[in-house]
C-alpha cells in the first residue's frame, strides 16, 4: 500500500541530508520509492523553483507560485505515483507554505488554508517528519554555504517566525507529525529515524 511522506524544517535543519538515507532504507525493505522536492518535482515546477528562490516578488505572488508549482507536482507526479502503489517522499509540501509565507512573511493563514483546500483538499501526507532545530544552530550550519538563495539569506527573526509556524501546524494536527530533535548529533538523529522506519 502506497504512502506519502514529507520532510519539513527550516533551512539548515538537516532534513535533506537524512531524506536520502530514509528513502534508501525503505528501498532495502522492498518498497518502490519516489523522491521529490518542493518547489519543483516536475519540469515546470523546477522552472518556478528557480524563480522563487532567486527573484524578488510580492508575498502574494510568492504564495501563489508555490501553490501553482504544488498543483503541477501533485497532478503530474505525486498522485500518479501513489496510484501506482509507490511510496512518495517529498522534501517539503504545504507545511512549508504555512511556515514560510504564512508565519515568516506574515501572509493571512486563512488565505493559505483556502489555497490548500483548492489545490489538494483530498491529499495530505500520511506522515510528516519535522526536523526541529534552534535558529542559531540552523544559521551556523548554513554559514558554510557559499551561495545562499533569497530564503536562506533572511534574518534570524524571520526564521524564528518560520519555526513557530511549523510548531503551530504540528499543534493543529499532531497525529500526522513525527518531531525530530535535529540539534542532536547525526548518530542520534539517525536513531530517531530508524525507530520511525520500524514503526511504519
Amino acid at each position: 500500500m502506497s504512502k506519502f511522506i514529507t520532510f519539513e524544517g527550516m533551512d539548515g535543519a538537516g532534513k535533506s541530508t537524512h531524506l536520502a538515507w530514509f528513502a534508501d532504507t525503505l528501498r532495502q525493505r522492498g518498497l518502490d520509492v519516489v523522491v521529490t522536492r518542493e518547489p519543483g518535482g516536475t519540469p515546470l515546477g523546477e522552472q518556478l523553483r528557480e524563480m522563487l528562490l532567486n527573484q524578488t516578488m510580492s508575498m502574494g505572488t510568492e504564495a501563489l507560485l508555490m501553490f501553482a508549482a504544488r498543483m503541477e507536482h501533485i497532478e503530474q507526479l505525486i498522485k500518479p505515483a501513489l496510484q501506482a502503489g509507490k511510496w512518495v517522499i517529498s522534501d517539503r509540501f504545504s507545511d512549508a507554505s504555512f511556515a514560510y509565507q504564512g508565519a515568516g512573511r506574515g501572509m493571512d493563514w486563512d488565505k493559505l488554508t483556502q489555497l490548500e483546500q483548492w489545490v489538494h483538499a483530498d491529499l495530505q501526507p500520511d506522515l510528516t517528519l519535522f526536523f526541529d532545530v534552534p535558529v542559531e544552530v540552523a544559521r551556523e550550519r548554513l554559514s558554510n554555504n557559499v551561495s545562499l538563495d533569497r530564503f536562506e539569506q533572511e534574518q534570524s527573526d524571520f526564521f524564528e517566525r518560520v519555526r513557530g509556524g511549523y510548531h503551530q501546524r504540528v499543534q493543529q494536527n499532531p497525529q500526522r507529525y513525527a518531531v525530530i530533535d535535529a540539534a542532536q548529533s547525526m548518530a542520534e538523529v539517525m536513531r530517531q529515524l530508524e525507530e520511525i522506519v520500524t514503526s511504519i
